[in-house]
């Protein structure tokens, strides 16, 4: 829920309010039910409010606690609010609302920076002593709420989007070469901390970074599983693990239940949205909203999976939506789910998780949704791949089955100025791979996309669709014991029935066999990957542009190759490689920047 902004001083001056005010009204599509500013000192935060707990007042936000001095501002949910406060309460807290944001500020009182330990759920969240004039700010584990950060002398200011921080002014907009080559390596997927502007950068996934009055900081990284078998859980067969695994998504699904609104779920018609819908069934949900998104077929291919989708809302007779998008929707809608965009995505699903937010937001203000389980529980079809090679190999095969294009490639594409000396990506792919606490070569995979390439695609491209239209998707296989869990277990569990193994052996009991055992689905928006019509024509327009002229950031010669056969060319991946350029300018575009 909820956006926040925010700007700290080091140099004696006062804070600019009016920038805060202006980042803090950019946030308004995230927080559309209440607005607030406070400044004190050398410091200005700023908070768009979207109510899910505590609807009253009292939970408004920035929220002060004058006993402790301490002045906060939080986006999220921790899920297990009511069992910490009642903690808080046996140790003597005594509190003002029934709000997780209350919870975060005396948890912060008790226990310091290792509050962040005794929470379950998505968060950011900064907080101001007031007297001492530090300011820390904390993410959750898995990154799924975002905190992007701008250092300029004598400050830093923070938002939860990057347009945000562009509204508020004073932006080192130049474009990041090694952020880039991350880009069209990695499916536009840019790790923490950088982004694809120099000037921005993000809070990375489980951390707490605590800056003193001087501008001097210090990070801490909280929270990092072991991929490697455990003792604990020696001796467990596959019966065991499909039990164990089925308990946790259990627990993870019904934690993201609270909400004093109702909560529905993102039904695409897969294994993971299906097996959400079940387990809430099984919790004895009724009338439980679902919904789903189509587009019609183009180039020879479906653009729905209503048959799947319709058979789980018939079987639990769920409170079904469908949205059907006509193909010419798909280039009227791409300009608004760009502009939503805190970075450049590639994923053709950007525009259907957009569209649907649109349809879901005008029945519920929260949904769970099935994303993180590919990743965390081996479902990709490079994963068995990895797993034959040898540590030692293990890089240069993550490279094979997972970069969009070799390095070698970027001189190609890429103009002099923006190219990068050696590899950057594969660097960070070999030291990645080499730190401790993995055991195999897939453990190594899963756990560098797990805890990176998930966080900067699929977990952010949800976050900035659903709140958008001020809808909060929260996501069960993301829940960090769930991971843990997972982490530990065998990688041939993970492995075996094509991938997800041990969920498709939770998922039989619950689920019609054609819905566990169907092939892989995804979000298909045939209009991108075809380069359609319309699209095809905002492309070109973007790519000839005066802007990128100027920008000069491709080789023409590329880019005439591109567009002379825009369905041909695809990247190692099977991405459209005219969409994957074409989508970085259009977004530098969009949000104007030169």
């Amino acid at each position: 829920m909820c956006g926040l902004s925010g700007e700290i001083r080091f140099d004696d001056r006062r804070p600019d309010v009016a920038a805060v005010e202006r980042m803090t009204d950019r946030l308004a599509a995230r927080g559309p039910d209440g607005r607030g500013i406070w400044s004190q000192g050398p410091v200005a935060l700023g908070h768009r409010r979207l109510k899910i707990i505590d609807l009253s007042e009292r939970g408004a936000q920035p929220m002060t606690d004058t006993e402790a001095r301490l002045t906060g501002v939080f986006n999220g949910c921790v899920y297990n609010y009511q069992a910490v406060r009642a903690e808080l309460r046996a140790l003597g807290h005594r509190f003002f609302s029934t709000s997780d944001t209350e919870v975060i500020l005396k948890a912060y009182r008790q226990w310091g920076t290792d509050c962040v330990d005794h929470f379950i759920g998505m968060f950011v969240f900064v907080i101001v002593e007031n007297d001492t004039g530090r300011v820390v700010l904390a993410r959750d584990r898995l990154g799924i709420k975002p905190l992007y950060l701008a250092h300029a002398p004598g400050r830093l200011r923070f938002a939860s989007t990057l347009p945000a921080l562009l509204a508020g002014g004073g932006i080192d907009t130049s474009l990041d070469p090694v952020a880039l080559h991350q880009y069209l390596s990695w499916h536009a997927t840019v790790a923490a901390p950088r982004t694809v502007l120099a000037g921005v950068r993000k809070l990375p996934p489980a951390t707490v970074r605590v800056v003193e009055p001087d501008g001097s900081y210090q990070d801490r990284c909280y929270w990092q599983p072991s991929y490697t078998r455990r003792p604990e859980f020696a001796g467990m067969d596959a019966g065991d693990w499909r039990d164990a695994v089925l308990d946790a998504l259990r627990t993870a699904v019904r934690r993201r239940m609270v909400a004093d609104v109702p909560v529905g779920v993102l039904l695409s018609g897969g294994l993971d949205s299906s097996l959400i819908v079940a387990l809430l069934a099984e919790e004895g949900q009724k009338d439980l909203a679902t919904f789903s998104v189509g587009f019609e077929a183009e180039g020879g291919e479906e653009g729905d999976e209503f048959t799947y989708s319709d058979l789980i809302a018939r079987r639990y007779d769920t409170d079904h939506h469908q949205l059907m998008v006509p193909s010419d929707r798909v280039s009227t809608a791409l300009d608004a789910a760009i502009a939503a965009m805190s970075e450049p995505m590639i994923s053709h699903d950007v525009v259907a998780f957009h569209l649907l937010s649109e349809l879901v937001s005008k029945e519920v203000s929260v949904v769970q949704s099935g994303q993180g389980a590919d990743e965390v529980f081996a479902g990709y079809r490079w994963y068995p791949e990895m797993a034959a090679v040898e540590r030692e190999r293990e890089p240069e095969r993550y490279a094979d089955v997972y970069f969009d294009r070799p390095h070698s490639d970027m001189a190609r594409i890429l103009q002099p100025h923006m190219l990068t000396d050696h590899d950057v990506s594969s660097r960070f792919v070999r030291e990645h791979m080499a730190a401790p606490g993995a055991e195999t070569a897939l453990d190594a995979a899963l756990r560098l996309d797990t805890h990176v390439m998930l966080v900067d695609d699929p977990v952010k491209r949800v976050d900035n669709m659903t709140m958008d239209w001020g809808l909060e998707a929260r996501t069960p296989f993301l829940d960090h014991e769930l991971v843990e869990l997972a982490a530990a277990c065998p990688p041939e569990l993970k492995l075996a029935q094509g991938g997800k193994g041990v969920i498709k052996d939770a998922g039989r009991a619950l689920l019609p066999r054609e819905v566990v055992d169907r092939p892989k689905g995804y979000f298909p928006v045939p209009a991108i990957r075809h380069m359609a019509g319309p699209v095809l024509e905002r492309v070109r327009e973007a790519l000839y542009a005066p802007e990128a002229k100027a920008r000069g950031l491709f080789q023409e010669e590329y880019i005439a190759e591109l567009l002379a056969a825009p369905d041909d060319h695809r990247t190692k991946r099977g991405a459209n490689a005219l969409w994957h350029v074409a989508l970085l300018e259009i977004w530098l575009q969009t949000h104007r920047i030169s």
